[in-house]
């Protein structure tokens, strides 16, 4: 994960003052109510993984997301607008990269192999994503921990 450090600075700085000794919920939550830039980088190590299954896995991350986040309801239709227009055709390969970025005005950017997929404006999608990652029940705990270890020194 990569963040704009200046503004995740100027965020926390203006809504909590004062560093908290560790990570905090109400930190992480912060991070994703907010529209900060981030950018999630995932480097294709398994040689035989296919678009599909990428589409697959991540609908259901993001899926799952999107109803905490939505108050129990399913939106079918946004999760699908991130990865559902990534062809069959695209070859990944070990070292392949699938970039998925929130940027400023709540798009969802996904790029793969450095073509751009999809950018779907939605404030619901951008949340329920970084959620996938910083919320109770991350993709990879030490990713989010090593995060909210950089949020910390930002103060």
């Amino acid at each position: 994960m990569y963040a704009d450090n200046e503004k995740l600075k100027d965020l926390l700085k203006s809504k909590i003052g004062k560093a908290p000794e560790k990570p905090t919920k109400e930190l992480y939550q912060m991070v994703i109510d907010s529209d900060v830039e981030i950018v999630v980088r995932l480097a294709i190590v398994y040689s035989s993984l296919t678009i599909s299954m990428v589409r697959k896995n991540f609908g259901e991350g993001l899926g799952a997301s999107i109803k905490k986040l939505n108050g129990g309801k399913k939106n079918d239709e946004l999760d699908n607008k991130v990865m559902g227009q990534a062809s069959d055709d695209i070859k990944l390969t070990s070292g392949s990269l699938i970039e998925i970025s929130r940027l400023p005005g709540f798009v969802l950017e996904t790029k793969v192999m450095g073509e751009v997929i999809s950018k779907v404006e939605s404030e619901l999608l951008c949340r329920a994503y970084i959620n996938m990652y910083l919320g109770d029940d991350p993709l990879d705990k030490d990713a989010k921990d090593k995060f909210g270890i950089s949020l910390i020194s930002l103060f």
